[in-house]
């Protein structure tokens, strides 16, 4: 028996990913080009018009009733447009309306791209069977969802736990956003290498400047590139456990290319969280890698697709079995 499909797209200021998504989550057809982000808006939808047209090439594609965006933010849900941060020719763009003609009119459903890989960590990862859940994604920014009550919480614009922009450090360094001392401001990976290079460390023989480079000196012993590491943790606890304190969530799962660093992050951050998340309930709060991995975008969306045409809720569909 054929079941129905979701046509998945994972937006972001690299690329843009789709997929043809079945109940299971497993991704049956695949399509990917890069992001055109320096150039304009309608370059950019060509890119994702491109993805969806070889989605559409694909015998299964009649078998698709719906369509999940997750896209990097800020999104707005209600309105159907985004602004991402990235993607600097897309302001306020109509993406739903332009997904929905170019496939014929397919319900869209949109979220933003931490609220995407926060559908796919509770439905099919990490997070699964947990209630309340903070999910984040700590790559070349540090962005996150929520789950409460059981379900999806998207928030009325689709940004809820947006965790990168919480300020942790009030006489902090200013953040792009014009906030001060934000939390992805101290712990994305770029700000990481940045710390690591004002304080003195210089990249090995690879010239590799980036965060892998400062975790490869902190795995050899470099104390300005553990300290770094140490500060993103710090910075990541602090913000994890203002979450767990307003919303009571008992998991943070930590996914993105950060996160690939291991015990060089989660030890320092779990000794951090002690400090933060003192009050008696939220001291049972565990912090575990996610592991759902690059596909984490385009399942979430496609969850959150799915959520959407069962009229769950804004949950997450609960995985066959």
């Amino acid at each position: 028996m054929h079941t129905d499909l979701v046509a998945a797209l994972d937006i972001g200021g690299t690329k843009i990913a789709g997929a043809l998504v079945d109940q299971d989550g497993t991704l049956v057809v695949r399509a990917q080009r890069p992001t055109p982000a320096r150039e304009s808006g309608e370059r950019v939808m060509e890119a994702v018009s491109g993805v969806l047209a070889e989605l559409a090439a694909s015998p299964c594609w009649d078998r698709a009733t719906a369509v999940g965006i997750g896209s990097a933010g800020p999104v707005d849900a209600a309105g159907g447009t985004v602004s991402p941060v990235n993607v600097r020719g897309w302001r306020g763009f109509p993406l739903v309306d332009r997904v929905s003609d170019a496939t014929g009119g397919l319900p869209v459903t949109l979220v933003g791209d931490g609220v995407a890989i926060t559908a796919a960590e509770h439905w099919l990862g990490a997070a699964r069977g947990h209630d309340n859940a903070l999910c984040m994604v700590v790559s070349t920014g540090v962005g996150g969802g929520l789950v409460l009550g059981g379900a999806l919480h998207p928030g009325p614009s689709g940004n809820a736990g947006h965790i990168g922009h919480i300020s942790v450090d009030l006489d902090g360094d200013p953040c792009p956003c014009g906030a001060r001392g934000c939390v992805e401001r101290i712990a994305s990976g770029p700000n990481i290498a940045r710390r690591a290079l004002e304080g003195g460390w210089r990249p090995g023989q690879d010239g590799d400047a980036s965060a892998v480079g400062v975790a490869a000196a902190a795995r050899a012993g470099d104390p300005v590139a553990l300290a770094s590491f140490e500060r993103a943790a710090q910075a990541l606890a602090a913000g994890i456990a203002a979450t767990a304190t307003l919303v009571e969530i008992d998991i943070a799962v930590i996914g993105g290319g950060v996160a690939g660093a291991g015990d060089l992050l989660f030890a320092p951050l779990r000794t951090a969280l002690c400090r933060y998340a003192t009050l008696s309930f939220v001291q049972q709060l565990t912090v575990v890698p996610a592991v759902m991995g690059n596909d984490a975008g385009l399942v979430g969306a496609a969850a959150a697709a799915l959520a959407t045409r069962t009229g769950a809720d804004e949950g997450v569909p609960a995985r066959a079995h």
